[in-house]
C-alpha cells in the first residue's frame, strides 16, 4: 500500500490528464470529420514522434519488460532496438506513399491498391487487434499493478480509469489524443528514469551488477544477440521482428494514425524517426531495471518473499516492478512513477478507441451510408470506442490466464502479422501484385496463422520453434503464395507502388529534407549499441 502524498500526486495527475485531454479537444470544433480522425493535418514531428512512442509504450511494457529483465536479462530489448529500423522504413518508404495517395485509413490503402475485399479484411482484423492487443492486454497489466499498490480491486481501477480516458478521446478525437500522449510520455519516461536511477544506486552501479552476474555464470544475460539453441537466437531476430515490426509500425491503424494527421510530407517524415532515437532508452529504463533487481535479489538487496509461489517455491515475476516501486522509491517519488504507469495506460488506450473509430466511421459504416455527413461519422466514431471500451473490459478475465502477457501478446502478434505484411510489402514495392492475390492471401495466411497457433496451443505442433522463426515462416508461406497466384491469374501493373526505392526519398511536396541524415545518423547509432550488447 502507499501513502498519502503519493496517492494525491496520482490522483491530481489523472485529474490534470482529464482536463488538459477535454480542453485540448473542445479547444478547437470537432465537426468535420477530418478534424476529428485526423485532428486537421496540423500535427508536427516532435508531437508525432512522441505520440508514436506514448501509444506504443503502455504500463504493460513497464510491467512485462522489467518482469523479462529479471527473467533473462537484456533479450526482450531487441523488441525496442530492433522496432527502430523498422521505424526508419516507416519514415523512408511507407510514410511518403500513405501522404501522397491521401488515404484517410490503411483499410482505404488496401482498397486503392488492390480491392474492397482487402479493405473489409483489414478493418475488422484491425477493429479487433486494438482492442485485444493495444487496450484489454495494457487494462489487464494496469489493473495488476493498481491493484497491488492500492489494495482496489482490479476491475475497479481499470474502470475508473478507463471511464475517464474513454471521455476526453471520444469527445476530443485525434488532437487530445495526442495533445494528453505528448505529456504522458515525457511522464513516463521521468517515472522509467527514476525506478531506474533507484535501482542502480541500490545495486552500487553497472561494475557491481556484472561481477553478480559473472560469479553466478550468467553474463549472457548483458547479450542481446543469443546463439542457437536460445528461446530467441539472433538469426530469429533479425528473420523474424520484422514480419510483427512493419504491421505494427507500418500497416496498424493505431499507430500510423499519427503520422496521417502530420502538417506535411516532412513532418510526417521526421516523427517516425524522432520516435526511433526515443525507442533507444527503454532498454535502459524499462529492461535494465529488471537485470538491476535479479542482481539486488541475488545479493539480499530486494525481499521477494511476497512473490514466492508456495506451491513451487519459484519467483512469480510479473509483480516484480510493483516491488521496485514499494521497497527502493521514497515517498513522494512513488507518487511520480505510479502518474508514468498511469500515462502509459491512458495513453495505450486513447490511442487505440481514436484509431477504432476512425476505422469503423470511414471502413464500416461509410460504406453502407454513402451519403452521410461528417457529423454522422463523428458521431458513430464515438459510439464505436465506447462500445470497443466494454469489450475490452469484458475480455479481462479471459486474457489473465497469461502467465507471461508481453510474450502472450508477441505469441498472437506472430501469428496474426504474415499475411498484413506481406500485402503491404508487395503492394507498395512491387506493381506486379494483384487483388486476386492480396485477396487469398489475406484469407489463407490468417487461417494458416489461426491453424498453427491453435496446433501449438492445443496439440504442442511446433512447441520448439521461437514465435519469431515462426512469423517468419508464415510470412514466407505467404509470400511464396501471392507470388504463384500473381502468376497464375496476372493483371496491368498498378500505379500505386513505388517505380523504385529512390523514389521515395525524394519530398513530392517541396518541403524540405533533413530526415535523410537523420535516419543515417539513427542507423549509425543502432549499430553501435547492438555492437556493443552483441
Amino acid at each position: 500500500m502507499i501513502g498519502s502524498l503519493d496517492l494525491a500526486l496520482s490522483a491530481g495527475y489523472l485529474l490534470a490528464i482529464f482536463g488538459i485531454g477535454l480542453w485540448a479537444g473542445l479547444s478547437r470544433k470537432q465537426t468535420s470529420a477530418g478534424s476529428y480522425f485526423l485532428a486537421g493535418k496540423t500535427l508536427r514531428w516532435p508531437t508525432i514522434g512522441l505520440a508514436l512512442f506514448a501509444t506504443n509504450i503502455s504500463c504493460l511494457h513497464l510491467v512485462s519488460l522489467a518482469q523479462s529483465g529479471f527473467d533473462s536479462g537484456l533479450l526482450s530489448g531487441n523488441f525496442e532496438w530492433m522496432a527502430v529500423f523498422v521505424l526508419i522504413l516507416l519514415a523512408l518508404f511507407f510514410v511518403p506513399f500513405y501522404i501522397r495517395t491521401g488515404v484517410t485509413t490503411l483499410p482505404d490503402f488496401l482498397e486503392r491498391r488492390y480491392d474492397r475485399a482487402c479493405r473489409d479484411w483489414l478493418a475488422g482484423i484491425s477493429v479487433l487487434s486494438a482492442i485485444i492487443v493495444h487496450i484489454a492486454f495494457s487494462l489487464l497489466a494496469g489493473g495488476i499493478v493498481l491493484q497491488t499498490l492500492f489494495g482496489v480491486g482490479m476491475y475497479t481501477s481499470v474502470i475508473v480509469i478507463s471511464v475517464l480516458t474513454g471521455i476526453y478521446t471520444i469527445v476530443g478525437g485525434l488532437r487530445a489524443v495526442v495533445v494528453t500522449e505528448s505529456i504522458q510520455t515525457v511522464v513516463l519516461l521521468a517515472g522509467a528514469l527514476v525506478i531506474s536511477a533507484a535501482a542502480w544506486q541500490a545495486m552500487g552501479g553497472w561494475e557491481p551488477m556484472e561481477a553478480v552476474l559473472r560469479q553466478e555464470g550468467s553474463l549472457d544475460r548483458l547479450s542481446m544477440l543469443r546463439p542457437a539453441g536460445d528461446e530467441m537466437p539472433w538469426y530469429a531476430v533479425f528473420l523474424g521482428y520484422p514480419v510483427l515490426g512493419i504491421w505494427y509500425w507500418c500497416a496498424d491503424q493505431t499507430i500510423v494514425q499519427r503520422v496521417l494527421g502530420a502538417k506535411n510530407e516532412r513532418e510526417a517524415r521526421l516523427g517516425p524517426i524522432f520516435c526511433g532515437f526515443i525507442k533507444i532508452l527503454p532498454v535502459f529504463v524499462f529492461v535494465m531495471p529488471g537485470l538491476f533487481a535479479y542482481t539486488l535479489w541475488k545479493t539480499g538487496g530486494l525481499d521477494l518473499r511476497q512473490l514466492i509461489r508456495p506451491e513451487t517455491g519459484t519467483v512469480d515475476s510479473k509483480g516484480i516492478y510493483t516491488l521496485m516501486i514499494t521497497q527502493l522509491l521514497p515517498e513522494g517519488l512513488i507518487g511520480i512513477v505510479i502518474a508514468a504507469l498511469l500515462s502509459g495506460l491512458m495513453s495505450q488506450i486513447s490511442g487505440a478507441l481514436n484509431s477504432i473509430s476512425t476505422l469503423v466511421s470511414y471502413d464500416l459504416y461509410a460504406r453502407f451510408r454513402p451519403g452521410r455527413t461528417d457529423r454522422e461519422l463523428v458521431r458513430v466514431g464515438r459510439i464505436s470506442a465506447g462500445i470497443s471500451l466494454l469489450v475490452s473490459l469484458a475480455l479481462l478475465p479471459l486474457l489473465n490466464q497469461y502467465e507471461s502477457l508481453f510474450n502472450g501478446i508477441n505469441d498472437i502478434i506472430a501469428h496474426l502479422a504474415p499475411p498484413i505484411t506481406c500485402v503491404f510489402l508487395t503492394g507498395i514495392f512491387w506493381g506486379k501484385a494483384t487483388a486476386l492475390s492480396a485477396r487469398y492471401t489475406l484469407w489463407i495466411g490468417s487461417a494458416a496463422g489461426v491453424l498453427v497457433y491453435a496446433g501449438g496451443k492445443l496439440a504442442g505442433i511446433g512447441a520448439g520453434i521461437p514465435f519469431l522463426l515462426m512469423a517468419f515462416y508464415l510470412f514466407v508461406f505467404c509470400l511464396l503464395l501471392q507470388v504463384v497466384l500473381t502468376w497464375l491469374a496476372p493483371a496491368p501493373a498498378s500505379s500505386l507502388s513505388w517505380k523504385s526505392p529512390g523514389e521515395a526519398l525524394k519530398n513530392a511536396d517541396g518541403t524540405g529534407g533533413g530526415y535523410r541524415l537523420a535516419a543515417v545518423v539513427l542507423l549509425i547509432v543502432m549499430t553501435g549499441l547492438f555492437w556493443l550488447f552483441r
